[in-house]
């Protein structure tokens, strides 16, 4: 595990690897939560999370489910890709000065079929349920998970 100075070097020198989840119920609502941490605090994100270093894609995706939507084992075979996208940030999970972040994003649409998932606290302050006409109007959804519905 990396100390939080060695990480922010890595923030700091390299782009970061990343799935977003791009949850929709059966009403075609997208699933999305208010930020708590860096980048992008205080705005509503689809859920998502880094890859960690030697860890498989299907284990990334299963593990970040479960932190993410408190669903566990879910298999990556079970959404379907949209493609890569790239977050740039101008500020970092420390708050630090002049560093940014930039993020390589893999995408995956994820149709929820039975009861919507709670989520989980721990990122998100809370979770909304939203049309994506909705979400494109809103000015408090970051333009990162806009792009996702253009």
């Amino acid at each position: 595990m990396l100390t939080q100075l060695d990480f922010l070097d890595v923030v700091r020198l390299t782009p970061l690897i990343a799935i977003d989840l791009i949850v929709t119920d059966t009403d075609g609502r997208v699933l999305i939560g208010h930020r708590r941490n860096r980048p992008a605090r205080g705005t509503w994100f689809v859920p998502g999370g880094r890859i960690h270093k030697d860890e498989t894609l299907d284990a990334a995706f299963s593990r970040i489910a479960d932190a993410e939507l408190g669903i566990a084992k879910l298999a990556r075979s079970a959404a379907r890709f949209e493609g890569v996208f790239e977050h740039h940030y101008s500020d970092n999970f420390a708050a630090e000065p002049d560093v940014s972040t930039h993020y390589i994003v893999l995408a995956y649409a994820l149709p929820i079929h039975s009861a919507a998932p709670v989520g989980r606290l721990d990122q998100h302050s809370d979770y909304l349920w939203i049309t994506p006409p909705e979400l494109l109007a809103r000015e408090d959804v970051h333009d990162n998970t806009k792009a996702y519905f253009r």
